[in-house]
């Protein structure tokens, strides 16, 4: 929660949205940080992108960290999906660098030596390219809509 001369009034002409997001002068806005012990704060991730498996809270961000390390991997990024027992799973969506070869169980195996075996991804997608918007973000929603099987990409 944020709040100062700063913050937006508000979004024009969109009174249901505002009510979600300002109370009382305070804008939530859907991060997630830390503070250290000098009063910064750090943005980790963002609520609606939190995956719940198992009980267990997974910021996609960093599994995205540890995909990024792969030698191999130009662009990646993770997702929950849905799962009928866990309620989500996490899912890597990957775009691989020119003339690299590498299987789902290889990126599978380099995040299982990085996290938390709860974090790791049980699915890997290969894709060309990401949905971006326009100053550069991932679009996880769109990677993970029903019915996007990533076809145009594969």
């Amino acid at each position: 929660l944020v709040r100062g001369p700063q913050v937006m009034a508000g979004y024009r002409n969109m009174e249901e949205e505002n009510r979600a997001v300002l109370t009382h002068g305070w804008l939530h806005t859907g991060d997630v940080a830390t503070m250290d012990e000098e009063g910064y704060f750090f943005i980790i991730d963002r609520i609606k992108d939190l995956i719940v498996t198992g009980g267990q809270n997974v910021y996609p961000r960093e599994v995205d960290e540890v995909l990024h390390e792969h030698p191999a991997v130009l662009d990646g990024c993770a997702a929950g999906v849905p799962h009928p027992v866990l309620g989500e799973v996490v899912k890597a969506f990957v775009v691989l660098r020119k003339g690299q070869v590498v299987t789902d169980q290889e990126i599978v195996a380099f995040c299982r030596e990085r996290l938390a075996k709860y974090k790791v991804p049980v699915e890997v997608e290969f894709r060309k390219s990401l949905p971006r918007n326009l100053v550069g973000k991932v679009l996880r929603r769109e990677l993970t809509k029903a019915g996007n099987t990533g076809e145009e990409d594969t």
